[in-house]
């Protein structure tokens, strides 16, 4: 007979409690073979030097199964314990308590992973989770088993923990590497290079120390970017990944098969999105399967990296006592599913964590740049990525010069420069880089041109002002060199043009309805909102 202690819970599994239920679990958990593994990639040290040329190189096949697995032929002289004891002598987290239980989604049963647990050092939760054993050898059906079973059962994750624990020590051949993940996200080809500030999670990685059974739930990364977790130490986890192309496939199951009708009837559909983006959805995978939604896995040891890819959701659990880290990245094949992320984030009045549209004009800016200097596009640059930035960038731009034009057209509004940064429409939140609309009369909060506000008059009477960046000529000889470029306009024909109304649900966002108490909401105030990026939580 064995004991296993989950958190501050102690669940005994005895034998006749192992009998009697052995039929379901090797009955009804036989789907667990029948998910097909991610694809495991093996670079050589010389790939290995040049991550995102690598990540480029792969990515073509890798992305059709959501996660993959690389194997590091570089390995940490330094531990992560050693990290987390000595170099940062001061360490201690605050862990999340997780009920050890399948959510039943109605309006009385709705599962929170928000409940706070103590604060430990890492020796100490050390302690604590290597206190949880189980008798079979089978961690993946033990785990479902008990989710499906349990009751009162909880276990600690220590989530969200700013911090690494990749060695500083000029000896430590994996901490010296371009793997490090406290510089990744800035690497020369990431995207996320250009934010101009540190947001924990998205530019600077976090920690995740985890304990048997300690799960991350089914998410997607916010903005639907790529994210690299490292296994630093300590026991196996599990990820389960879905594929970009099957992403509304599986919300479709999420919201008609996971959630209880009740909740729909109760709050909308929207309240089921809120849900999902609350990140404490947990459920089986054999739902997606029964569906015909596509899903992978991946048993990921220490030393080993997982990359999830644009939109791209994915969930897991530890096997164990563990250390890992994450942090998200962007390279450029990643601007067309982040242009699809800030329309959806606008039609759900989601605030934006990171600066899209600036994003998108710095970069494509650069390339134009950089071409004109050399007169051609330079050979380090990875063409898929180019054609994506700068398609995505004239699309941007010829929206923008339609409805300029129809402004300028209507004399409704008068036409100003301005040299600020981004900013945040009061209506949608979408980010506002190229231009905005605003009264200089009342200062009223910023409108972005995708609402047809602007023939109407503000609040205090007068006419709405267009602002537009001060080196708006430029971007717009930008966007007309690269149109002439015949890659370009191949890539164009295939596109949804960006004056499609986002407010409007369509395509993807059928079923999506808009959500007025999302989490976004509740972080920001609205003059907040106005100057600044939220900041990244994520449960990995």
């Amino acid at each position: 007979m064995g004991f296993c202690r989950f958190g501050r819970t102690k669940t005994k599994i005895g034998r006749h409690r192992q009998c009697e239920e052995s039929i379901f679990v090797l009955n009804d958990l036989e789907w667990i073979s029948k998910i097909p593994e991610c694809p495991v990639y093996h670079p050589s040290e010389k790939e290995f030097k040049n991550p995102l040329i690598y990540l480029q190189k792969i990515a073509p096949e890798a992305s059709k199964f959501g996660i993959c697995k690389i194997v590091s032929p570089v390995i940490a002289s330094i531990p992560a314990d050693v990290v987390l004891t000595k170099e940062n002598k001061n360490f201690r987290f605050e862990t999340n308590v997780q009920p050890l239980r399948l959510s039943k989604w109605n309006e009385k049963n709705i599962m929170n992973f928000s409940m706070s647990g103590r604060k430990y050092t890492y020796h100490e939760f050390e302690a604590l989770a290597n206190q949880a054993f189980i008798g079979s050898a089978d961690v993946e059906k033990e785990f479902w088993h008990e989710m499906v079973n349990g009751e009162k059962g909880t276990v600690e994750y220590g989530v969200n923990i700013e911090g690494s624990a990749f060695s500083c020590h000029p000896n430590d051949k994996l901490g010296r590497s371009k793997w490090n993940l406290k510089n990744f996200s800035r690497l020369p080809q990431s995207t996320l290079r250009l934010v101009g500030k540190e947001i924990p999670g998205i530019t600077d990685p976090m920690l995740y120390i985890g304990m048997l059974f300690s799960m991350f739930a089914w998410h997607v990364e916010d903005h639907y970017l790529y994210s690299i977790n490292y296994h630093h130490s300590g026991a196996n986890k599990t990820w389960y990944g879905v594929p970009a192309h099957a992403a509304s496939q599986f919300e479709n199951v999420v919201l008609h098969h996971v959630y209880n009708h009740k909740i729909m009837s109760k709050h909308g559909e929207d309240e089921a999105f809120q849900l999902l983006a609350h990140k404490t959805t947990m459920f089986p995978p054999n739902i997606l399967l029964q569906h015909g939604v596509a899903v992978y896995k991946a048993v990921q040891k220490p030393g080993e990296f997982v990359i999830s890819f644009p939109r791209a959701y994915h969930a897991g659990f530890s096997h164990g006592f563990n250390c890992g880290e994450a942090v998200n990245f962007a390279i450029g094949d990643w601007i067309p599913m982040g242009a699809i992320a800030s329309t959806r984030y606008a039609y759900l009045k989601m605030l934006p964590i990171i600066p899209f549209e600036e994003l998108l004009c710095k970069e494509a800016m650069q390339f134009y740049k950089s071409s004109k200097v050399r007169g051609s596009m330079s050979k380090n640059i990875d063409f898929q990525s180019y054609l994506a930035t700068v398609a995505s960038f004239v699309q941007l731009m010829q929206f923008y010069e339609k409805a300029l034009s129809r402004l300028k057209a209507s004399r409704e509004c008068s036409i100003s420069s301005n040299t600020v940064g981004t900013l945040i429409c009061s209506n949608c939140h979408r980010d506002c880089y190229v231009a905005y609309l605003m009264c200089k009369h009342c200062y009223s909060l910023p409108i972005c041109l995708y609402h047809d506000i602007a023939l109407q008059r503000c609040s205090c009477g007068r006419k709405y002002t267009v602002y537009k960046r001060d080196n708006f000529l430029e971007f717009e000889d930008a966007a007309k060199s690269f149109e002439q470029e015949e890659c370009v306009k191949l890539k164009l024909k295939g596109k949804v043009n960006f004056e499609v109304d986002m407010l409007s649900p369509g395509n993807d966002y059928d079923c999506i309805q808009d959500s007025h108490n999302n989490p976004w909401h509740e972080e920001k105030g609205s003059i907040q909102a106005i100057t600044s990026m939220g900041l990244h939580s994520s449960l990995v």
